[in-house]
């Protein structure tokens, strides 16, 4: 459609909300890192977070550009959501889980990095929310139109 762009944009590899708009002062605003909009993931993870990986999450993690800033980082039960494809893999001997993580940067593969750096691997990474918006009641591929 002439006129829409993406406000943000997620890796080949993630899936979830993608917000699209036709206003440029809303595009800049939730893309640009300085307005520090908070968005919130959904991480299926190799391994199973303990305290001190939660904590580490939330105080910001050490990267190879820098000190992420401090996340909203918690354990939650496994989310309903639509099937993967391709599914992720899956190991016997390895437990996965879910964590939500809520950060207001937008490093390159920021959440995938930081779940790494505290030992749980991001096997399956979905964006729930971007500010006010949530991809909830939403199948791939659907979309809804709001009034801003």
């Amino acid at each position: 459609m002439p006129g829409v762009y993406p406000a943000g944009r997620l890796d080949k590899d993630s899936e979830g909300l993608l917000l699209l708009t036709d206003d440029g002062q809303l595009q800049a605003r939730i893309a640009e890192p300085r307005y520090k909009v908070a968005k919130t993931y959904l991480a299926q993870v190799e391994g199973v977070p303990d305290d001190a990986a939660l904590q580490a999450l939330r105080r910001g993690v050490r990267l190879k550009d820098g000190l992420t800033g401090p996340a909203k980082a918690e354990a939650i039960s496994p989310p309903q959501l639509w099937d993967r494809d391709p599914p992720i893999r899956f190991r016997k001997n390895v437990p996965d889980s879910w964590i939500a993580l809520t950060i207001s940067e937008g490093r390159n593969r920021q959440v995938r990095r930081m779940t790494a750096a505290v030992g749980l691997p991001t096997l399956r990474l979905v964006r729930w929310r971007v500010g006010e918006w949530t991809v909830e009641g939403l199948a791939p591929g659907e979309w809804r139109a709001i009034e801003v």
